[in-house]
């Protein structure tokens, strides 16, 4: 929907009699009722017994357009016909034609006389010649029937009509009634292609638009200000459906979308008309095949290369685990009469491709406030509008153990803690067998280091610790993250990433982690104006206290997903409003250690491939759940943190040899290597009452120096462990209870 409003001072005089010329002739002698219309209305009635034509002033449609339905009824004329009298009481005749050129529907989604001016004539209805306004102000009779783009002829008509009319009423002399007859029928679609897409955000703005004000969403012309800047959307557009055909042709190419032998190329045009871009994947059906490539008829209309280089990675798709053999020539992939993929690259050659099967979510925040800076709901949006970055409930398997660390954080523990990696084994009334958790390579490291257990993700380390610290505890800590507790199983799977939670979700919560332990709410819309650019709303997030960190808002976005718009089109800038602080959730050095850990598992754990970006200052956690069937990474630096999801709608294995480091995290890294490309390292701020510490691997006790193998730590003031010196002979200190026995069998429930 496009909607452009003009002032009635801005109406040029030429359109204002044009317009009146063909809907009201007599708009300045009436007092919103013309009672020779009506008489010609009502006897048509009488004759046909059905309402023909409407009889209606241009007061009358503005009161049907703003208060009344197009119900076409003797009860609603009657409505109609009172409304316009108090209308014409209580407006001038100017304020009246402001109303209606700004309301009505004139066609491709345009909506009052400057939109539609933009729409077919790429300008503003000011700079329009006599026949270009005549040619619009015919369309409110019938924007379809008078369309000068899909009816040009029909449009010629209506236009000649009305320079006709206005010649007769002496609005204009006949040179310029010749002039404009003779002027050629040069209406096109002008509307610019977006600058950015991001349709899955633009939904969202659309829906939270309608939350707010309902249908007046489509028909008030809001400018709606978002928190996305285009060049982090951009970024990650690019790293999703990058890294969707990277993993998705490590597993093989499927076959042809169809099969179209034995056609002429005009056919073969029409089929492919009927079909459209997937995620920047244009259709082709390929013509030739020869030993070093193939060529292809595009929806141009053209025949093009594609190099056999771009095709040799198409083993034939067996199952997720198996792939047929490598192929020799182009005719081992494709045959002449294939409806394939192609995808356009940079210097504008071809190369071969095909619509992946798996599925990605991305969404990217500032911990600071939450605003939302980039989002990505799948591969495409023209193949599914279903959003996964919001509606997804996956499980996020490993990357949900940092809430299971920080609570245990909270409660006394330290990173230097040690926790058997060893079987353990649970009994529940009524199973069949017992629950034998595992980690995922099957071993055991036997006493392990809380810090090395997180970058190592041991599963059994992360229930022994719920197990620890009591469920209860733990799912009310957790809460505190803006986790929905019913999304939170209440048993030890919990440790497990087992809970159902959206990447959005999973995302927010995280961000106490990046801003020094407060908890954000992730917000999309930055600002609402009103059609004459007056502030309607402005956010005004929790934001953490002590910080001025802004989105970085370089677009204005339609809700309606038509493109992006300049920020600069709102006029009045208002005071912005006081900030209210966000609420502090967990302890800022329980966030500062958590970080610490969090930085291991790209240095030394499951997160090493990000050592590739070359940067010190980013930490985060991969997840992988069952038989893989989801991929997720989260990471952050100071400045941004950002969850990435893949896995398929339909939960299925993604391979047996695909993991969170592999699938999610390249994604990730594409996405997060833009976006802090040039930028500096930052860290989040190293908050008081924190100490290293020296300590000893065998003990977890502080430790003298020379001691062998002994490495240092972060603790809390009041959880620093005690010296060697106390230990007594059997390796414990005085007065403090003895270990629980591992061996011995729990209930899971």
């Amino acid at each position: 929907m496009r909607r452009s409003p003009i002032r009635f001072a801005d109406i040029p005089p030429d359109f204002i009699n044009a317009l009146l010329s063909a809907e009201d002739d007599n708009f300045a002698h009436h007092y919103g009722v013309d009672l020779s219309s009506l008489m010609r209305a009502a006897t048509q009635l009488l004759k046909s017994g059905q309402i023909q034509t409407g009889g209606s002033t241009i007061t009358m449609q503005v009161a049907k357009n703003y208060f009344l339905t197009s119900e076409r009824s003797f009860s609603r004329k009657i409505n109609e016909i009172l409304l316009a009298l108090q209308i014409e009481r209580e407006l001038t005749k100017d304020e009246i034609l402001e109303l209606y050129v700004n309301k009505i529907y004139l066609g491709n989604r345009a909506y009052g006389i400057e939109a539609a001016a933009q729409v077919y004539y790429g300008k503003s209805i000011r700079d329009l010649t006599l026949g270009q306004m005549a040619m619009i102000a015919g369309l409110p009779k019938a924007p379809s029937r008078f369309n000068p783009l899909v009816n040009p002829e029909r449009s010629k008509e209506r236009r000649d009509w009305i320079l006709g009319r206005m010649y007769r009423l002496g609005k204009i002399d006949e040179a310029r009634y010749r002039a404009a007859l003779n002027e050629p029928i040069d209406a096109s679609y002008h509307v610019p292609s977006p600058e950015i897409s991001a349709p899955y955000v633009a939904e969202m703005a659309r829906a939270e638009m309608v939350g707010r004000y309902g249908s007046d969403a489509y028909t008030e012309g809001f400018h709606v200000t978002t928190t996305v800047p285009s060049q982090m959307q951009e970024a990650a557009n690019r790293a999703v459906q990058q890294g969707l055909i990277t993993y998705d042709q490590r597993h093989g190419y499927r076959g042809p979308e169809t099969r179209l032998p034995g056609m002429t190329m005009e056919t073969w045009r029409q089929e492919l008309a009927k079909q459209k871009n997937i995620g920047g994947l244009e259709p082709a059906i390929v013509t030739q095949v020869t030993k070093s490539g193939i060529m292809v008829l595009t929806r141009s209309g053209q025949e093009e290369a594609v190099a056999w280089d771009s095709m040799k990675w198409a083993r034939p798709f067996l199952n997720t685990n198996s792939l047929g053999p490598r192929p020799q020539q182009p005719a081992d992939v494709v045959q002449i009469g294939d409806l394939i993929r192609v995808q356009r690259l940079e210097d504008g050659s071809l190369a071969f491709r095909q619509v992946p099967a798996a599925q990605s979510a991305l969404v990217s925040l500032n911990p600071y406030n939450g605003a939302i800076l980039a989002l990505v709901g799948g591969f495409s949006f023209e193949q599914s509008n279903y959003n996964r970055a919001t509606q997804a409930k996956r499980q996020p398997g490993s990357s949900f153990k940092p809430f299971i660390y920080a609570a245990a954080l909270d409660r006394g523990y330290t990173a230097a803690t040690l926790v058997n990696d060893a079987p353990i084994v649970f009994y529940e009334a009524g199973m069949e067998s017992a629950w034998r958790p595992k980690n995922d390579n099957n071993t055991f490291l036997g006493p392990i280091r809380l810090r090395e257990a997180l970058y190592k993700s041991r599963n059994l380390v992360s229930i022994r610790l719920l197990q620890s610290i009591g469920i209860d505890y733990t799912l009310d800590y957790i809460s505190k993250f803006g986790l929905n507790r019913q999304d939170l199983p209440r048993n030890l799977s919990l440790a497990l990433g087992t809970a159902n939670l959206t990447p959005l979700e999973i995302a927010g919560g995280w961000t106490a982690f990046a801003n020094g332990g407060y908890r954000i709410q992730p917000y999309l819309i930055e600002r609402i104006d009103s059609r004459f650019g007056e502030p309607l709303f402005i956010a005004n997030p929790p934001t953490v206290p002590g910080t001025d960190r802004t989105p970085a808002v370089e677009e204005e976005q339609d809700p309606e997903g038509s493109g992006l718009m300049p920020a600069s089109t709102s006029s009045l800038t208002p005071v912005p409003p006081q900030p209210v602080e966000a609420e502090r959730i967990i302890d800022a050095r329980t966030a500062y250690i958590m970080t610490s850990m969090l930085q291991d598992v790209i240095k030394k754990g499951t997160g090493r491939r990000a050592l590739a970006m070359g940067r010190d200052d980013i930490a985060g956690k991969t997840g992988t759940t069952n038989e893989s069937k989801d991929s997720w990474f989260t990471g952050y630096n100071a400045d941004y943190l950002t969850t990435v999801w893949v896995g398929f709608d339909q939960p299925e294995s993604l391979g047996r040899h695909e993991f969170g480091g592999t699938v999610a995290l390249p994604i990730w890294m594409d996405y997060m290597g833009a976006v802090l490309k040039d930028k500096p390292s930052h860290l989040p701020p190293e908050p008081e009452g924190l100490l290293t510490l020296r300590v000893d691997p065998l003990s977890g006790r502080t430790a003298p120096p020379g001691t062998p193998g002994a490495y240092f730590e972060l603790f809390k003031n009041e959880d620093s462990p005690p010296p060697m010196s106390e230990l007594d002979q059997n390796g414990y200190v005085p007065g403090s209870p003895l270990p629980a026995d591992d061996a011995a069998p729990i209930d899971l429930f």
